[in-house]
């Protein structure tokens, strides 16, 4: 069984930032890409940041030059939020894509998400 586990979650000013964390456990022996998605009350679960696991990363452009992303390990990836907007108000989630298990090959999995809110 594979599970995402995500922390650093919280309330900040504009301006502020804010640090979100996610590690991946179980018998893991692959994973291909981890990252960042988002979902503000009535809208849709948007991509934030992608790394793959060569150390290719992209971003939304609405939080290019703001949001780094990094995998600091095969199976652990953050999330550095510098500058925020009010508008970066969500829960973020955590994905694994592309994860290899003994028994399984090419699945996805969520982190259960963790609130940012960013007030003005």
């Amino acid at each position: 069984q594979v599970q995402l586990v995500e922390s650093g979650g919280g309330l900040v000013q504009a301006g502020g930032s804010l640090r979100l964390s996610c590690a991946a456990s179980g018998s893991i022996i692959s994973i291909g890409s981890m990252g960042w998605y988002r979902q503000a009350p009535g809208k849709q679960r948007e991509l934030v940041a992608v790394i793959i696991s060569g150390g290719t990363s992209n971003y939304a452009d609405s939080v290019k030059g703001r949001f780094t992303i990094s995998r600091d390990n095969a199976n652990t990836v953050y999330l550095q939020m510098n500058s925020l907007k009010p508008e970066d108000t969500a829960v973020y989630y955590c994905n694994a894509k592309g994860v290899v298990t003994p028994l399984t090959y090419g699945e996805d999995y969520w982190g259960q998400g963790t609130q940012v809110t960013v007030s003005s």
